[in-house]
């Protein structure tokens, strides 16, 4: 989600593909395999690469907040990273009804994951959203 390319960052002034004023506004810690300087953009938005582990990332965005609830973001394989460590409370899914043909199954290669059960379902013609909780 933060970068063009996979593999190593090319000294680009790449910042995001949200541009130079993303929606959110507050810190936002990357996780990577190829470390990089932070990039500081409009709004309050500084993006950290973290390239020891969700831990690392999660201990820092905990510290950030300075409370107890941070957002994770991004694809089915960091969500899956998580997931499996036991370290996702709550689970919202946006399920958009798009046949593509391909992508990663989100819910795969779960097993021995804390199970999640659904606390609430919200649809609409264009989008379902669904929560589940950690039971």
């Amino acid at each position: 989600m933060s970068g063009p390319v996979r593999g190593p960052w090319d000294g680009s002034d790449w910042t995001g593909w949200w541009g130079p004023e993303p929606p959110y506004h507050h810190p936002v810690f990357v996780l990577t395999h190829h470390a990089r300087n932070p990039v500081e953009v409009a709004g309050g938005t500084t993006s950290t690469f973290v390239p020891e582990g969700i831990e690392s990332a999660l201990e820092q965005a905990f510290a950030a907040a300075g409370g107890p609830d941070v957002r994770l973001g991004g694809g089915p394989a960091t969500v899956q990273q998580y997931l499996r460590a036991g370290l996702v409370d709550e689970l919202d899914i946006a399920v958009v009804p798009v046949l593509l043909g391909r992508g990663e199954r989100l819910l795969d290669g779960l097993e021995g994951a804390p199970p999640l059960e659904c606390a609430e379902v919200v649809a609409s013609p264009s989008v379902a959203h669904i929560c589940t909780v950690r039971r």
